[in-house]
């Protein structure tokens, strides 16, 4: 019953905000249009359509507010007044009382504010669907200060996210009932992802250890900033963290006039997304302009500064190896390799034919290439390549689907920076880079790093293992043991053959590197 009652709520508030009228206009149904008004008694649709928009996300609660954010990196789908108004759902939702975020923050840390801080902003810096930001400047045991931000969880946030996850999920049963297609997009599978996601974002402890483990991944890169997270101040519904000092990247004439190389900012955005997703099978899966800053300091000049880490992406082994092939043999417009790997993976029958697929993804790809991102829409390209799966039976995997939302995200913020920007040739080094550590000697050698701990504990228990075994029965041993030295003297000769080969196979890799160098891009 609350499920129905949730889902009325939703229908009335978009029509008392007019949403209809935008989805109604291109049917000739005029009756349709006098219910809406009907129900709807009452409603004022006297502001620009972009605002009531946001406004009715708003209304309904985080899970609709991330949507808006969602839609709000993607311009090129948007008109220009929606899109400047589900901008401001980014970081600019209406905030909660600061007396409530004063209440939160001494209640998790057992002190008042006073004790905590010498200074504290009550007016925050940044409102979310989840939590807000104020800044403020803690104080040391050493006496030392030092600027922070303090993130406060939203009060009562499991209680409205619980009843829109539960309708739907009652909505992906009804979708899987009534067809054998949609059972194929596996929605209830899409639900529960979303549904752990949300759960995840919920625990602010969770969201410092993934900052904290991002950090450590991006050390070196020299590409990128993420604040330094202050654990005796972390608790699961405050966080206290290094301040970060940056200009919204969506402010691009601000940062043209700073002297910011915007084309290199965009290769670097990309460069940035590609080595978290195939080097580390880590990501940041939220990243919209409201998360991301651009430093002008003079020591970190151009430096993305990532921000809300309460949605990241994991990618296993599997997962890695599967899309980098996928992606490698794309740019090499290999659509045979690419239908082989999705008959391989297991996401398609055994029975597809590798050659009608193939087709099939080269009538969807062929048309992109040699284009710059201006002229290239990625979700018209995912869209056409989900039309031409349902012909092959492709299952949905539910695992990716954050992938493939930020990878939307990256290309909307790459579009915005820089339009003429080549994300196929950005993307080629890590794929290739991939590769390389995938196939050659050095694969081998951190395999053999990984297991010398495992030989090395092994190794001094042979000889007593052997004396023990030979003690049991002097007779059958004596025979076992000149079974055994005839066994060593054919291993040793096997051993020649193997060291032997192994220095072809090196000698192979080493030219099979070459090789891929010289042809694979």
């Amino acid at each position: 019953m609350s499920r129905l009652f949730r889902g009325a709520y939703i229908v009335w508030i978009a029509l008392r905000y007019g949403m209809d009228e935008l989805l109604l206009t291109s049917l000739d149904r005029h009756w349709l249009r006098v219910v809406a008004r009907i129900v709807s008694v009452g409603r004022n649709l006297e502001a620009p359509r972009g605002q009531r928009m946001r406004e009715a996300l708003e209304r309904l609660g985080p899970i609709f507010v991330k949507f808006g954010q969602v839609l709000s990196t993607r311009r090129d789908l948007l008109p220009q007044d929606i899109a400047d108004e589900f901008a401001r759902l980014q970081d600019r939702v209406p905030p909660f009382s600061p007396d409530v975020a004063v209440a939160s923050i001494e209640r998790a840390f057992g002190r008042p504010v006073s004790e905590i801080f010498s200074s504290f902003e009550r007016e925050p810096v940044a409102s979310a669907s989840i939590a807000q930001v104020h800044f403020a400047t803690l104080k040391g045991r050493d006496g030392q200060e030092r600027d922070v931000a303090v993130k406060v969880l939203r009060p009562d946030m499991l209680p409205v996210i619980e009843k829109d996850l539960s309708l739907m999920r009652m909505l992906a049963g009804w979708v899987e009932s009534l067809s054998a297609d949609a059972r194929r997009l596996k929605p209830r599978e899409v639900v529960a992802e979303f549904d752990k996601y949300l759960h995840d974002e919920l625990d602010l402890v969770r969201e410092a250890s993934s900052a904290a483990q991002l950090r450590r991944n991006m050390e070196g890169l020299n590409l990128v900033m993420i604040p330094e997270m202050i654990w005796d101040y972390c608790q699961s519904d405050v966080i206290v963290m290094e301040r970060m000092k940056g200009v919204p990247v969506n402010q691009i004439e601000r940062l043209r006039a700073a002297g910011v190389d915007i084309p290199k900012l965009a290769r670097d955005g990309v460069t940035i997304f590609f080595t978290q997703v195939f080097r580390d099978g880590f990501f940041h899966a939220d990243m919209h302009p409201g998360n991301i800053q651009i430093s002008l300091a003079p020591d970190t000049f151009g430096r993305y500064i990532a921000l809300d880490f309460g949605i990241v992406g994991t990618l296993t082994e599997f997962d890695k190896e599967y899309l980098a092939q996928n992606f490698a043999a794309f740019f090499r417009r290999d659509y045979k390799r690419v239908a082989e790997l999705h008959i391989e993976s297991g996401w398609v029958p055994a029975s597809t034919r590798v050659d009608e697929m193939e087709a099939a993804i080269r009538s969807v790809c062929e048309p992109y290439f040699d284009r710059p991102l201006k002229e290239i829409s990625l979700g018209m390209v995912l869209m056409r390549l989900f039309q031409a799966s349902r012909r092959f039976d492709v299952e949905i995997q539910p695992q990716l689907v954050l992938l493939k939302k930020t990878l939307l995200n990256v290309e909307g913020l790459g579009r915005q920076l820089d339009p003429d920007l080549d994300l196929w040739h950005t993307a080629k080094p890590f794929l290739e880079t991939w590769m390389m550590e995938q196939m050659g000697p050095q694969k081998l050698i951190n395999e053999l790093k990984d297991q010398a701990p495992r030989y090395a504990k092994l190794l001094p228990d042979l000889p007593r293992l052997l004396h023990d075994y030979l003690k049991q029965n002097p007779a059958d041993n004596r025979r076992e043991l000149e079974q055994l030295i005839a066994e060593q003297r054919r291993t040793n000769r096997l051993l020649q053959g193997l060291i032997y080969g192994g220095i072809g196979f090196a000698l192979g890799l080493i030219a099979m590197q070459v090789i891929l160098r010289v042809r694979l891009f």
